[in-house]
């Protein structure tokens, strides 16, 4: 039994989650993988196919896609939201850019539960618009899952094209992956795993959005709703960890995954959570240019370009619950012994 195995194993027996699974590798592969564990604590046992609610890992996917425009040409990093929505033309938002966005300094604050007073699609959207900016755009870091929805939207608009076509296309089927997609089928969601007892859905979420305020907009946003299975995600992983061979130009990716925001509070990269030295979800095995992304449902993926490391690790730590924070610890854990594990 490897390390990781033993570690994840006895994160089940700790009731930090109902199962997880797992991937260690780089460019050519995983090393290390496997899965522990069933998809709902008297659900059926994890078989590798299972697919995860992947939360705001959802974020980066976007942003990849998002890359790829200002690749082709179709959105400037430095074009502004009011050049592609109309509706924020004259409001608070209108000069704040897509690398604002992507590097969280927009001023726009993030954890805001609207799904509570704002049910529907539209009053939802329009409180995101109305939200009052909460820092001086370019001056903090200050993470914003409702800038990421803005984001999402200006992708539809610069292209014409619903943002779950956009992330297909760009990122999932250069790579091959097949089972990441934003909605379910009744079939598909006999293989989901199943995520939290929401109170307010009055119900246990198995293949439907964790996120409640993506539950409420009902159709794909930028910063949460994407589903995957281990096998995706390992493309995805390995592909970063060849200088995003598949996915965007060499120097795209050393441009998206450089830091942007090493004078500010906190590091951030374009889409993704730079290597802070303090209070990094990772620790500190990883390199100091490592980069990745965690879900709040307890989903992880990080890369270290230094080694050409990955680590991918999914789990369901909100079911039945989101109240432990015990994935906090086993997180760093995990990806100390992924440092260690010998690649290829």
């Amino acid at each position: 039994m490897s390390a990781l195995t033993e570690l994840l194993a006895e994160g089940r027996e700790q009731h930090i989650y109902s199962g997880a699974a797992w991937s260690v590798g780089g460019p050519h592969g995983p090393a290390d993988r496997g899965w522990t564990g069933t998809r709902s604590w008297d659900g059926q046992p994890l078989d590798g196919n299972d697919l995860w609610d992947l939360a705001s890992l959802t974020k980066p996917i976007v942003g990849i896609a998002v890359m790829a425009l200002v690749e082709r040409g179709a959105l400037g990093l430095d074009d502004t939201i009011g050049t592609h929505l109309q509706e924020y033309r004259h409001s608070d938002k209108a000069d704040l850019t897509v690398r604002q966005l992507l590097t969280h300094t927009s001023g726009i604050p993030g954890q805001v539960p609207l799904y509570r007073d704002h049910p529907t699609r539209a009053r939802l959207l329009e409180a995101v618009r109305t939200l009052a900016l909460t820092a001086e755009p370019g001056t903090r870091v200050q993470y914003s899952s409702q800038g990421f929805i803005i984001l999402g939207l200006i992708a539809e608009a610069a292209t014409g094209q619903p943002l779950h076509d956009l992330v297909t296309q760009l990122v999932c089927t250069p790579l091959g992956m097949q089972h990441t997609l934003f909605h379910l089928t009744p079939q598909q969601r006999e293989q989901a795993v199943a995520t939290e007892n929401c109170s307010w859905r009055g119900s246990m979420i198995v293949g439907g959005v964790h996120d409640e305020n993506a539950a409420v907009l009902g159709q794909p946003g930028g910063h949460a709703g994407l589903f995957s299975t281990l096998g995706d995600m390992e493309l995805l992983a390995t592909a970063l960890a060849d200088e995003g061979r598949g996915l965007l130009d060499p120097a795209t990716v050393a441009l998206m995954t450089a830091p942007h925001t090493d004078a500010l509070n906190l590091r951030r990269t374009l889409a993704w959570q730079g290597q802070d030295e303090i209070g990094s979800p990772v620790g500190t095995a990883f390199g100091h240019r490592s980069y990745g992304h965690t879900g709040f449902t307890g989903t992880s993926l990080w890369i270290d370009p230094a080694t050409k490391r990955y680590a991918v690790l999914l789990t369901n730590r909100v079911h039945p619950t989101r109240d432990s924070n015990k994935i906090t610890g086993l997180r760093q854990a995990f990806h100390d012994a992924a440092a260690r594990t010998a690649t290829s």
